[in-house]
């Protein structure tokens, strides 16, 4: 004989000691019979948009929270009615005295990678609460609209015997897409909701929204100043003032970068240089047979570049620790690639990028800006960065002063790459020409020190021979 019984799921730690979430999305409803680790939820924290895997096998019994609710970590989000098992004791035990059920969920660690992904494979993190697969796995379940406010105090009545999944009107299912695609629609007025996905387990990819606006090319949406996408949205008649809450990425970035500011004495150099052989360099291996099917671009060479030079400049590839009165130096590389996503600026970074080749590097870039586009960023990702790179170019920016991701001790900017009248063998020339802005920490590195690293990236850029000198 079985009985049934509620459990609570309440929120668990998601890492780096993060104390809050806010629930984006609800992947079920009441009613909903739901299959161990089965996608529930969609929460956002400091970091990363995470998906919620289900830690038990049952019915959903109450959703205790709505979407855009900010949850402290350790408080209930949803109860769910299991079966229990008659003949045991426990605690927890429903109103028929049933005991928990003991089938245990399977516990996914953060950052687990494929190994033969090209990057190196990393270790699974636990925690004390239930943890999460990395972002970014595609839910097979229907997306249904959370259910009517409910008050924290009511109490939960399970409902014996009820195996069934209740039905969800279509109405109430919400479109399946990315973060990036539901910007784009909602930038071009578009209802996700008359669109049929194409992509997998119909997900509403940018293609379908151009082919239901008519095709062709759609225009960008408005930047503001850290590129994130501006609200397309105009105020309302006689609106003065607009006013977002601050919290989530936005939130912690702002934090992050306020105690980088004021904590470590920053100091900036510039140095322009003759990129044109690199950029040479990058167009042959674009048509190189051994490269066919990398993406490659100047951040990809850039990087490389970067890597070469730290092995003779280990002071730029530090940190400053307080607490214990040490320079801590990193016999490793977490190169950090700055990315402007929908939620705001986000440092994701490669681990062991010092043992990549240039074909591993260029696919890992290309996996970090894509995840970080799509809104998918891990925890684990996004921490651990030991020195980093902002591709302020792509705006058609020359130079600037970018402040340290905190806890690191330098970050290169990449300004345009411009042809402009150069000097060439004593003579004139049309030349590609790029400028580096390199800001360090002074603790950490001296004016000398960061020069000669310049100095040497330079080289490397103006000369990439050079290279084979330095390894």
């Amino acid at each position: 004989m079985t009985a049934t019984m509620i459990k609570e799921f309440r929120l668990p730690d998601l890492g780096e000691g993060l104390t809050e979430s806010e629930i984006v999305a609800w992947k079920v409803a009441v009613g909903d019979t739901v299959a161990l680790n089965q996608i529930i939820a969609e929460v956002e924290t400091a970091k990363a948009v995470v998906e919620l895997p289900s830690p038990f096998a049952g019915v959903v019994a109450a959703l205790h929270e709505q979407p855009g609710t900010v949850v402290e970590v350790g408080k209930p989000i949803v109860s769910f009615e299991v079966a229990g098992d008659d003949g045991g004791s426990g605690s927890g035990a429903g109103v028929d005295g049933a005991v928990p059920a003991k089938r245990e969920p399977n516990l996914v660690g953060y950052g687990a990678v494929l190994e033969d992904s090209g990057r190196p494979a990393r270790r699974a993190r636990s925690f004390a609460a239930p943890a999460v697969p990395v972002a970014g796995t595609a839910a097979t379940e229907p997306v249904a609209a959370p259910p009517a406010e409910r008050s924290a105090d009511a109490p939960v009545i399970p409902v014996p015997g009820r195996v069934t999944t209740a039905p969800v009107p279509d109405s109430a299912e919400r479109p399946r897409s990315t973060p990036p695609v539901r910007k784009l629609a909602k930038d071009l007025g578009v209802d996700l909701a008359l669109i049929t996905g194409t992509g997998e387990f119909g997900l509403i990819t940018r293609d379908d929204v151009r082919s239901f606006v008519g095709g062709g090319d759609l225009p960008a949406a408005p930047r503001d100043l850290a590129g994130v996408s501006a609200q397309a949205s105009a105020p309302a008649p006689g609106e003065r003032e607009t006013r977002t809450p601050i919290k989530g990425v936005r939130k912690f970035t702002a934090a992050a970068m306020v105690a980088s500011a004021f904590t470590a004495p920053h100091v900036t150099e510039f140095l322009t240089v003759d990129v044109t052989p690199t950029m040479e360099l990058l167009a042959k291996l674009k048509v190189s047979r051994a490269f066919a099917g990398y993406k490659l671009t100047p951040l990809t060479l850039v990087s490389k570049a970067v890597l070469i030079a730290l092995k003779n400049h280990p002071t730029l590839n530090t940190r400053w620790d307080e607490a214990k009165q040490e320079i801590v130096q990193y016999n490793y590389v977490n190169l950090g690639i700055a990315a402007a996503t929908p939620r705001g600026l986000t440092v994701p970074n490669i681990k062991d990028a010092d043992r990549m080749s240039l074909m591993q590097l260029s696919t890992a870039l290309t996996d970090l800006t894509d995840t970080a586009r799509a809104g998918r960023t891990s925890p684990a990702e996004l921490s651990g960065g030991t020195i980093s790179i902002t591709n302020i170019g792509v705006f058609g920016i020359d130079a600037g002063t970018p402040i340290l991701n905190r806890g690191e001790a330098a970050i290169l900017a990449l300004g345009a790459v411009r042809k402009m009248p150069w000097e060439y063998q004593d003579e004139v020339a049309l030349r590609q020409v790029m400028t580096l802005s390199l800001s360090f920490d002074h603790r950490l590195v001296d004016g000398e020190q960061g020069s000669r690293f310049l100095q040497d990236l330079g080289a490397v850029l103006s000369d990439p021979g050079m290279a084979l000198a330095m390894v």
